[in-house]
């Protein structure tokens, strides 16, 4: 039986080209599509009027702003801001305080919904499933203020529950709300024990898309528990994880000011202020609004290339980054 001749270059690129003209327009589009460009109008407008818009702001990081004169008539200071803030001696100090918290919630906030997610997975009575689900869940929705005020029940010296069992057994009491060695590891566990199981979300759906049928060849093979979750189990949500480490590194400067604030006090200063706080400070309670501008402008910048840079890490080692 006779082959058909493949296609010469020359009739590719007419049938290429063909295709292209056959490809609706813009105005085509968006008529065919109207309805889904709908559904995405209210959120459109959310980022656009929340969150691009108020960009414009920043120019106050470049200005010496004075509410009475206005934006437009205030002076123009370029970056003596910027100047101020890294001569600033309490840089280091913030810039330290925030690393350290940032690299404490990544090694051990960040790792915990995926292990409590693998650890879910394995359940296989799914009415207990449902039940540890919705427990876990339960704490995101709990304001920071009543979190905040749960630990000072919990670990006050007047009263508080772990401090009364500590002068019972050991005889002692132990500062944990003022004590500066004791505040970073004090926001670590709540983060952990308010967020970690909604974490789990993302985490299960990737593991609901994992291939059953790998499981049965596994187990065919002889493959242990163990060996189905570190061959098959984690290369398929490898990606997920490091998806959302790439949009972590974005907030590695930013570690939440609701937080620190209500767990912050003079006692503990040392190692609680950083710079969302700080910028609050500045902002708010002394009404230096350019400065705390330049402030918030040099956490974001320094986020967006984080993020940058770690989505080109993870695209030179083979893995899919966010672009």
């Amino acid at each position: 039986m006779k082959q058909a001749a493949a296609p010469s270059p020359i009739e590719m690129m007419q049938e290429t080209t063909t295709n292209k003209l056959r490809r609706p327009s813009v105005m085509g589009r968006l008529k065919r599509d109207k309805w889904l460009y709908l559904l995405l109008t209210p959120g459109l407008l959310y980022f656009i009027i929340f969150k691009y818009v108020p960009m414009w702001g920043v120019m106050l990081a470049f200005k010496n702003y004075q509410p009475f004169l206005g934006f437009w008539k205030s002076d123009w200071v370029g970056l003596d801001h910027f100047h101020v803030f890294f001569t600033n001696p309490e840089f280091f100090m913030l810039l330290r305080n925030t690393l350290i918290l940032s690299l404490y919630n990544l090694v051990f906030y960040f790792p915990a919904p995926i292990i409590l997610a693998l650890l879910l997975n394995e359940i296989r009575l799914a009415f207990f499933k449902r039940i540890v689900q919705t427990l876990i869940y339960i704490p995101h929705f709990i304001s920071l203020v009543i979190v905040a005020s749960l630990t000072y029940v919990f670990l006050t010296t007047e009263g508080g529950l772990v401090n009364e069992m500590l002068q019972k057994y050991f005889g002692s009491k132990v500062d944990f709300l003022s004590s500066p060695e004791w505040f970073r590891p004090m926001i670590i566990m709540q983060t952990i024990w308010k967020e970690t199981g909604f974490g789990t979300i993302i985490f299960l759906a990737a593991l609901a898309g994992v291939d059953v049928e790998q499981y049965e060849a596994a187990i065919t093979d002889g493959a242990n528990r163990w060996r189905q979750l570190w061959h098959i189990t984690l290369p398929s949500i490898r990606s997920t994880i490091i998806i959302l480490l790439i949009l972590r590194m974005g907030d590695v400067l930013d570690n939440g000011f609701e937080q620190i604030f209500l767990m912050l006090n003079p006692l503990n200063r040392d190692v609680a202020e950083v710079f969302d706080t700080y910028v609050y400070m500045m902002g708010i309670t002394q009404g230096a609004f350019s400065y705390s501008t330049a402030v918030g402008l040099f956490k974001a910048v320094i986020g967006v290339v984080l993020v940058l840079g770690a989505n080109w890490l993870a695209k030179r080692f083979g893995q899919s980054g966010i672009y």
